[in-house]
């Protein structure tokens, strides 16, 4: 902005963008999201990747595809075709990002409105976070598998809700389909 001699309500005219919201980016407060990075990129007459960082060093941010949300309660609807990006730090190692929505992993911290990050997989080991899919459903819990018990129990980190328990045949409706690997809080 300074180098086009651009003020930040002369770029929220021409990006759409809200003149607080541009505050926040330009004061690391909030990060774009790629939609965002896109219309302030095109309104300055730069490239994306000029706002990331230089050409001859490697981008301290990376797009990450946001594929919906993710009950922490009752497992919702995951849509995989959202399509949408979120830009966050390059040393995040994840595959996909989920926004969290519910309470029942407050006591690990993630809140509604979080983005948990998830590196994809299949299996986890035995207490770590996952976003698990039943049936078409998906929720973010803390996975136990007892395989001698055929049971899989999906515990979450707030004491108002159950575990929740598959056993025997209930199983082959679970699958796992990311471990959390980090959350970002959205500040209130």
């Amino acid at each position: 902005m300074l180098e086009k001699g651009i003020k930040a309500s002369d770029l929220s005219r021409l990006t759409g963008i809200s003149k607080a919201r541009i505050s926040q980016y330009t004061h690391g407060t909030y990060i774009p999201k790629a939609a965002a990075l896109d219309a302030i990129a095109s309104a300055l007459g730069v490239s994306t990747a000029s706002l990331l960082g230089s050409s001859s060093s490697p981008l301290p941010y990376k797009y990450m595809p946001l594929l919906g949300s993710i009950s922490c309660g009752i497992p919702v609807f995951v849509n995989e075709e959202n399509g949408e990006r979120i830009v966050t730090d390059a040393s995040i190692d994840a595959d996909f990002c989920l926004i969290a929505k519910g309470d029942s992993m407050k006591d690990a911290r993630i809140y509604s409105g979080d983005v948990v990050f998830l590196k994809s997989c299949e299996m986890v080991e035995n207490g770590e976070i996952a976003a698990v899919v039943i049936d078409d459903e998906a929720t973010l819990k803390r996975v136990y598998y007892y395989p001698d018990q055929n049971k899989i129990m999906l515990l979450p980190e707030n004491k108002k809700f159950a575990p929740i328990i598959y056993t025997g045949e209930e199983i082959d409706h679970v699958r796992i389909i990311g471990r959390a690997v980090a959350f970002r809080s959205v500040l209130v």
